[in-house]
């Protein structure tokens, strides 16, 4: 079935897109539709039961270099060449290597390793937001936490963190007017500046995983000298990107919901299902990334042909009436909850422990520090990233008083 994507990019989608997701889901199993900016063509899938095969599926690849050159400057026409070597646009045996070389670091018991760190940045940064009285929670707590975190990681300086953002938000939202010159100049400031770290490194290796992915490369040709600027890349981005939008939505999803908010501030066991439900109800990640049919392929009944994109809709599956009662109550003690808000199979997010900790340590800090929290704007004033990827807002205006 061919659709009009026109609508999945309207302010009233970005604030809302619940409503047009359950349309799609009515209409068919499979749908495609056309980016309207880029031009773009892809197929969304939007019911959960397909979703997760989808993104079990290894008749698509992951990997758009193994498209023709025609198709592959088509689909990666806004995607830097130089930071796209990483496991998220691998398939296996590559997708298998890579993600070895980084897995130990997010194991769950590392991870825990990390709460007193988080709990002390976390801390630290709340204290100065309550202090202001009024600010951005997305600007004051919900940026700073994570990219502090995954900086200090990756053995990054801290006054080095600072533009990261504004790289980052040119690289996943392209131009509305189609022109690439953005999305190269950020990719080429990400380049220059893992290009340089990592000469630093080689020089002066340290404790952190940068210097421990040069000890690996160090020892034979397991990684390739792109492959270890896109997958610093990768970490670097997705360890922030997501912890962001889930803390900054997840804090919305409470304040909008009160009755919630205070049944969890009085029963603190339910924090693990409240972060579960903020991952469900909110979905950070709105859909999949890209993967790509190699051959005509039959998805949901309908035959794709060969060199097309498939998208899978995450946010769509979590609200699918069919797995989840009554999908648009948000419920901080809703099980199960078998959500996708992490993606499923290879590609599972590999951070997903991490932003869980986060989220974790940062809504419980809010309960003890600042239970009388709420928005300092109307929710119609807000403003809604204008990305089909990314699920997040531009800011997030709170008040402490």
């Amino acid at each position: 079935m061919t659709g009009n994507a026109h609508e999945l990019w309207t302010p009233a989608h970005r604030a809302d897109p619940r409503p047009a997701y359950a349309r799609l889901r009515q209409e068919a199993r499979i749908v495609r539709l056309v980016e309207p900016t880029q031009q773009m063509p892809f197929w969304l899938v939007t019911h959960y039961r397909d979703v997760m095969p989808l993104l079990r599926d290894d008749r698509l690849s992951k990997d758009a270099y193994k498209l023709s050159e025609q198709a592959r400057s088509f689909f990666l026409r806004f995607t830097h060449d130089g930071l796209a070597r990483h496991m998220l646009f691998a398939d296996a045996p590559d997708h298998t290597r890579l993600r070895s070389l980084v897995s130990q670091a997010f194991t769950p018991r590392r991870v825990e390793s990390l709460r007193s760190r988080i709990t002390t940045v976390a801390t630290g940064l709340l204290e100065a937001a309550i202090a202001r009285g009024r600010v951005d929670f997305l600007e004051a707590f919900a940026f700073p936490l994570p990219i502090i975190v995954i900086t200090e990681l990756l053995g990054l300086p801290p006054e080095d963190r600072e533009p990261f953002r504004a790289w980052t938000q040119a690289l996943l939202i392209p131009p509305p007017d189609g022109n690439p010159e953005p999305v190269m100049a950020a990719g080429h400031q990400f380049l220059r500046y893992f290009t340089a770290l990592l000469e630093r490194r080689r020089a002066e290796p340290g404790d952190d995983l940068v210097s421990a992915m040069l000890a690996v490369e160090a020892e034979g040709d397991r990684l390739r000298p792109e492959e270890l600027i896109g997958m610093l890349f990768l970490l670097l981005v997705a360890g922030h990107e997501t912890t962001v939008n889930l803390l900054g939505s997840g804090l919305l999803a409470l304040l909008q919901h009160p009755e919630q908010h205070e049944r969890l501030r009085a029963d603190r066991g339910l924090m693990g299902p409240a972060v579960e439900e903020m991952l469900r109800y909110c979905s950070p990640v709105e859909t999949s990334t890209a993967r790509f049919t190699l051959a005509p392929t039959e998805i949901c009944g309908q035959v794709i042909p060969a060199e097309e994109m498939v998208i899978a809709g995450l946010m769509s599956a979590n609200h699918d009436p069919e797995v989840f009662a009554e999908p648009e109550r948000f419920d901080v003690g809703r099980t199960p909850n078998k959500h996708m808000a992490f993606g499923m199979g290879i590609h599972y997010c590999l951070g997903a422990p991490l932003a869980r900790l986060e989220a974790a340590v940062a809504f419980n800090l809010l309960m003890d520090r600042a239970p009388q929290v709420r928005l300092a704007v109307a929710p119609e004033r807000l403003e809604w990233r204008k990305s089909s990827l990314i699920r997040g807002l531009e800011q997030l205006p709170v008040r402490f008083d």
